[in-house]
């Protein structure tokens, strides 16, 4: 029963992101800002930061699913 809704959070998770990583890769490699008015290298490092972070999070909620 509890399965659905962890497949459904992993799945969220997992192309939240990938999407954010996708995302932040073309704006660096375009070397367009990630973000407007703050620290380019704090947002680049932020985003991938919490790309990372919710991939992984989608990984773990569809490895218990």
């Amino acid at each position: 029963m509890e399965s659905g809704p962890a497949i459904f959070a992993g799945t969220a998770f997992v192309l939240f992101g990938a999407a954010l990583l996708l995302w932040t890769a073309a704006r660096l490699r375009l070397r367009a800002p990630v973000a407007h008015g703050v620290s380019p290298v704090a947002s680049a490092a932020l985003s991938l930061l919490f790309g990372v972070a919710a991939l992984g999070g989608g990984i773990w909620c569809l490895g218990y699913a």
